[in-house]
């Protein structure tokens, strides 16, 4: 007997009718013997119209009340879950993640979390029945509701596996698996079999939006196997393991694992920079303060102007308007002379562990988007990631064309069963 981690995405229970395909799915497993532990998100595209309607009440939600509003629609499809279930002749009970004792710090809409107290959980499947959680959330030590952020139900469900020691995690979205692009941008990607931990956190990172971020960093903490896979259809999804499980396909790996691309970043140019050491420090100190989340950095020395240098970096676009105000305010005491906002831009990368022994692969990415006509604004590495910074209307035809230079475009295309995208 096995335990099982399964989470639904909101595609997956977006009505009535996927709520009782989704059931009996869970019903087949629970009758093959295993115990089973469900992490289930808001239906379609219920968060965000709940966004939407407090927009409508206020112009600055309170960020506590806030939390208490997004929790609903979690709770709602909890404990129609549960009620499928029953039907299907399963016993199963709903949990917010209150009572499934998942416990946040205090910082509402982007809470993380400190620990799982599993006892209901635990004695739900002790007792032969399944465990429906709402995912997203927890309870601070206020015994506050919290939300953990965008992709919040993707951590619940690994967090849960993990606190359980389950046998695997199974993520179902609305495609096969991981495949080597976003099917809805580059119709001709390929589903991919097996992948790494490092190679699934460098794409998540970077625009993949199968998994979440910390997701992936959570099952690699703790060594949880994850299954991604579709509730539309039965086959075999994308196996995400430790480099040491995957080493066995390595021979017949691809170099390329995968293209991500990704929109939702923004570019601050900090011109004028003294060119002397600290001062780069003393700005990232800056947008530390201001919760600014770095990912591309480039530095160059200022030839027309000696003694100073300038520097661009990439701010998730949500926090550009923080982050720029706070560097503004301390204009004075970086000694910057002016800082420029790039507030659309698009971040192209190439992943894969084939990377490591491979030549060549940094010519290939750049002759396919000269080929293509794509300026390249801004240039960053790893030991298996190469992203760029491209204009954002030349993304998708970027995204496209080094998918078919790197051969790993497939003959047909890529299904995709549901969801909006929004």
């Amino acid at each position: 007997m096995a335990l099982v981690v399964q989470k639904f995405g909101g595609s997956s229970v977006a009505d009535a009718a996927s709520i009782k395909r989704v059931a009996k799915r869970i019903a087949e497993t629970k009758r093959m013997g295993n115990d089973v532990v469900v992490v289930v998100s808001a239906m379609g595209d219920t968060t965000d119209e709940l966004i939407d309607l407090a927009e409508e009440v206020t112009t600055k939600p309170p960020s506590r009340e806030m939390d208490i509003l997004l929790t609903a629609g979690e709770r709602i499809s909890m404990a129609l879950l549960a009620m499928a279930v029953t039907e299907e002749g399963i016993e199963a009970h709903a949990y917010t993640g209150q009572q499934a004792g998942l416990l946040t710090d205090d910082k509402y809409g982007q809470a993380s979390i400190l620990g799982i107290i599993p006892e209901r959980i635990l004695r739900t499947i002790k007792d032969g029945a399944v465990a429906i959680v709402a995912g997203f959330q927890g309870v601070n030590s206020q015994n506050d509701v919290t939300t953990l952020g965008r992709g919040g139900s993707d951590t619940t469900a690994v967090a849960f596996a993990a606190a359980l020691h389950a046998d695997s995690c199974e993520i179902y979205t609305d495609v096969d698996g991981v495949f080597s692009a976003d099917p809805r941008v580059v119709p001709a990607a390929g589903h991919v079999a097996l992948m790494t931990y490092e190679e699934t956190l460098e794409l998540a990172a970077h625009g993949a939006k199968v998994l979440h971020l910390r997701a992936v960093e959570f099952a690699r903490k703790f060594n949880v196997p994850l299954h991604v896979r579709s509730s539309f259809s039965n086959k075999e999804g994308t196996w995400i393991v430790s480099e040491n499980l995957s080493q066995q396909k390595a021979m017949e790996a691809p170099v390329i694992t995968g293209v991500a691309h990704d929109r939702s970043q923004s570019k601050i140019s900090i011109v004028g920079v003294p060119d002397v050491p600290g001062a780069a420090s003393k700005i990232f100190a800056a947008v530390g303060r201001a919760d600014g989340n770095i990912d591309m950095i480039v530095q160059n020395t200022a030839l027309s102007t000696p003694g100073q240098s300038n520097i661009s970096f990439t701010v998730p676009r949500v926090q550009l308007d923080t982050v720029v105000e706070k560097l503004r305010a301390d204009r004075s005491d970086l000694g910057i002379k002016e800082i420029q906002v790039t507030e659309e831009i698009g971040i192209l990368s190439i992943v894969g562990a084939g990377m490591r022994s491979h030549s060549g692969v940094s010519a290939k990415l750049f002759t396919a988007l000269a080929e293509l006509g794509a300026n390249i604004d801004m240039i960053s590495t790893s030991e298996i990631r190469i992203s760029v910074v491209v204009a954002p209307d030349v993304l998708e035809s970027a995204a496209r064309a080094v998918h078919t230079a790197f051969g790993l475009d497939q003959e047909s295309d890529a299904i995709v069963y549901g969801g909006t995208g929004r």
